[in-house]
């Protein structure tokens, strides 16, 4: 009998996040995701776990629940855009605060909390990143303060890998490509389907590969 692999996904209230966690299930996984709200037209076989990844108490709770499980996956999706027009100069410091809060720190943070269930050797921590996050990708600074947000977010990732590495797991920032979301807008390339489905390939390939790897859906390596 194949052996169930188990994904956490982090942050799959709609969008990529719901996506993704539905596609792992359709395909066979053992899928907790967790969610802020209720969740409609999911998959019957994700366990839900309630979870603002900006609340202490709550990821504290979430990871007493979650025990001693072990997951082959621990996929951070969490995030937002920050204000429309992307201008430092109109942005508070609240609101320049929340945005790399919620982007860069507490995915991070949830990331290391939750590191010790991720299965040794075989284990594939992600966080969802951006290609615009990249100074040589993004050289015209595209969503100058989401692309800083997510830069962060990679920089500060490298602390993580010192651990998985000394385990023999992978970490990967991913891009998930210019997706029909919410955030992406209806003129995006692609489809949450098409996205998502890339992604899940990867969960796949890159599993025992070891390293930190800044990649695409389709598993494109993205230049720092």
């Amino acid at each position: 009998m194949a052996h169930t692999k188990n994904a956490l996904i982090i942050g799959a209230s709609r969008g990529i996040g719901l996506g993704l966690a539905n596609t792992l299930a359709e395909r066979g996984w053992q899928v907790s995701a967790t969610t802020r709200n209720s969740i409609s037209e999911c998959h019957a076989a994700i366990n839900w776990l309630t979870l603002d990844i900006n609340d202490a108490a709550q990821l504290s709770s979430v990871k007493q629940t979650l025990g001693d499980s072990q997951f082959e996956v621990i996929f951070i999706n969490a995030g937002v855009f920050g204000p429309d027009h992307q201008n430092l100069l109109q942005t508070s410091d609240e609101a320049l605060f929340s945005l790399f809060v919620t982007n860069t720190f507490s995915p991070l943070r949830c990331a290391a909390e939750l590191l010790p269930l991720l299965a040794p050797d075989s284990g594939i921590l992600a966080l969802m990143s951006s290609q615009l996050a990249s100074l040589n990708e993004n050289p015209s600074a595209t969503y100058p303060l989401y692309s800083a947000s997510k830069g962060a977010l990679n920089m500060l990732s490298r602390e993580l890998s010192k651990s998985t590495e000394q385990q023999g797991q992978t970490l990967l920032c991913v891009h998930p490509g210019w997706v029909q979301t919410d955030m992406g807008g209806a003129e995006a390339t692609l489809t949450i389907s098409e996205s998502v489905n890339g992604i899940a390939d990867q969960l796949d390939s890159w599993r025992g590969k070891g390293g930190h790897h800044f990649i695409d859906y389709a598993g494109k390596q993205l230049a720092w």
